[in-house]
């Protein structure tokens, strides 16, 4: 069994239970000032897609390919692709899009391993709290792609559903793409409803499929027409705020 060695954070400390007000209120502002980094980096971009996956499958795998593809085909449709910003998957979809002359952002976390921003990137923040490296992950995308990955994509996919079913965010397109990797998966979210943990109709809140035609006709159908992408405002940087794109 991997051996896992102690890797002691401040957000680590913030999670296990009340401290001092001051120190709480310390972290706080660590917090905004956080969010505040992310948002003077990506406020610029555009309307944004946001692509799922692990960081251990490596160049020549069959998702990696997979990923670059769809990293491409995503910036064809005017989307800059955003990803977590480190290697495998994420490195790939960020690759994909340079490959056309896409646009490319990561959003990096600090972690003891396999974490690097990727050399596909135009741009990018390296995030120390995982909540606000989600938050932004989010804030930013129209369409979300889900691919092969371990207990952190899982996350971000549940998360982004989540938030879908809650109606806290719009019902942007989600695909979740590996019909043999995630069958397993999709069989127990249909057993959840057979359940009535969630609704039926929350199954269709995503696509499930290998098809990247399809999956990008969806994004198409539901994100770029459904929200008008293609007139989306820009917004543009003030050069007194010290603000470029």
């Amino acid at each position: 069994m991997e051996e896992h060695k102690p890797f002691h954070t401040e957000e680590q400390r913030f999670l296990q239970g009340p401290h001092s007000r001051q120190s709480e209120f310390v972290f706080a502002v660590k917090v905004f000032f956080e969010l505040i980094k992310g948002f003077r980096s990506f406020h610029f971009l555009g309307p944004c897609a946001t692509v799922f996956g692990s960081a251990r499958f490596k160049e020549g795998h069959i998702y990696y390919e997979l990923a670059r593809s769809i990293g491409a085909k995503l910036s064809d449709l005017g989307f800059t692709v955003m990803t977590g910003g480190g290697p495998g998957l994420m490195e790939a979809a960020n690759r994909g899009a340079k490959d056309v002359n896409g646009k490319s952002v990561g959003c990096n976390i600090v972690l003891p391993a396999e974490q690097h921003q990727n050399k596909y990137l135009d741009k990018w923040v390296i995030m120390n709290y995982f909540f606000i490296r989600k938050v932004l992950l989010s804030k930013y995308s129209y369409a979300f792609v889900v691919l092969p990955g371990g207990y952190g994509t899982l996350d971000e996919f549940f998360e982004a559903l989540t938030l879908i079913q809650t109606d806290k965010i719009k019902h942007f397109p989600v695909v979740l793409i590996g019909t043999e990797y995630h069958q397993k998966l999709h069989d127990h979210i249909k057993h959840l409803a057979v359940m009535e943990t969630i609704a039926p109709i929350d199954i269709s809140l995503f696509l499930f499929t290998d098809n990247i035609e399809e999956a990008i006709a969806h994004i198409e159908k539901h994100a770029v027409q459904q929200f008008k992408l293609k007139t989306k405002k820009v917004h543009k940087p003030f050069s007194w705020l010290g603000e470029r794109k």
